[in-house]
């Protein structure tokens, strides 16, 4: 009792001090989860055991002979920037999920569940929710299930207003129809599908080329050119795969052609594009990239080219067609020679 007295006066004689006043709302939190969780809901499926709040996520595998788990992860960089300065934060979220499921589909395999992680200086539940429907749409787009997260509150860390956000996704593909580029010959078709603009890509550099997000181009602001989210090529190529072998595959991300393409090519083998058949994507015409050179823009940008696809040449016709059925507009801009340089862009 004695003791009990002595720490009841110590609470009386001190100020006393809670987890919100040093800067983490819990209830902002509970707030945000009960804005997600009937969005989140949508992108599940039969093999989701258990619903959001339990300490681990639940997936069933089903039905694969020999099964391999392909995981991806990654984040959206500096392009969080361009969506604080303008306010608009319900694409970023598209382009976490494109990032991850885009790697894994390179390799052949089926995007089963996808999680993600929310970190911010002080937490506005309106914000992250609306961050988190955009890793729904993602997700609807990604054929992903969104079985879990984690959003942390961490005042003094980041500043207030802004967000980090990563994601994390795991695929399936059966052991014999894995895709890594062993099976590329020569004379092989390289076939490129569009970009929707930047993607995630570059904009350290992009965020030094232009400074107005509301100036005018071509009838769209720049904030708008600049948020269009990654496009995700999950459920085309699915289709493609579907039906025809697919001998590599190439996410072309931060590094452009120059640095994706060779790591779905097999030593001995030369990846031949030809620059001139490539569609450059409007925003990188804009007068701002004149500022940096050639080789620069190509090492770095995607340039029109989001993914490609590298098949026997008697398939890329039907490639195409599959493609074009899906809402792609996908084309010849390359092929394959013995080499020892990997990739030949000229």
């Amino acid at each position: 009792m004695k003791g009990e007295k002595e720490y009841n006066l110590f609470l009386d004689n001190k100020m006393t001090i809670s987890y919100k006043d040093s800067g983490v709302d819990k209830e902002e939190g509970y707030r945000s989860v009960q804005k997600i969780k009937e969005k989140v809901k949508r992108t599940y499926n039969s093999n989701v055991i258990n619903e959001l709040g339990s300490f681990g996520a639940l997936y069933k595998l089903g039905n694969y002979k020999k099964p391999v788990l392909v995981s991806g992860t990654d984040g959206v960089g500096t392009k969080l920037k361009v969506a604080f300065e303008t306010g608009k934060y319900d694409t970023v979220g598209i382009d976490c999920v494109a990032m991850c499921v885009n790697d894994i589909l390179c390799h052949g395999a089926k995007p089963l569940f996808f999680l993600d992680y929310l970190a911010c200086g002080k937490l506005d539940s309106s914000i992250s929710a609306e961050i988190i429907s955009g890793v729904v749409k993602g997700c609807v787009q990604g054929d992903s299930a969104l079985i879990g997260g984690e959003t942390a509150e961490m005042p003094g860390f980041y500043a207030d207003g802004e967000y980090d956000i990563a994601g994390f996704s795991v695929g399936v593909v059966e052991e014999d129809k894995i895709v890594n580029g062993s099976t590329i010959e020569e004379n092989d078709v390289i076939i490129a599908i569009p970009s929707s603009g930047a993607h995630s890509n570059g904009f350290s550099l992009i965020r030094k080329l232009f400074t107005d997000f509301d100036a005018e181009y071509e009838g769209k602001k720049i904030g708008e050119w600049l948020l269009t989210p990654t496009k995700i090529y999950v459920k085309p190529v699915q289709k493609v795969m579907e039906k025809i072998k697919i001998n590599g595959m190439a996410h072309i991300t931060g590094g452009g052609l120059i640095e994706n393409v060779p790591r779905t090519i097999p030593d001995g083998y030369c990846a031949n594009i030809d620059k001139s058949k490539i569609k450059i994507h409007p925003l990188f015409r804009h007068e701002s990239f004149s500022k940096v050179m050639e080789e620069e823009m190509w090492g770095t940008f995607n340039m029109g080219v989001g993914f490609i696809l590298i098949v026997n040449k008697d398939d890329a016709e039907n490639v195409m067609n599959i493609l074009s059925e899906n809402g792609e507009n996908a084309y010849e801009i390359g092929y394959i020679s013995k080499g020892d340089s990997k990739l030949c862009l000229k």
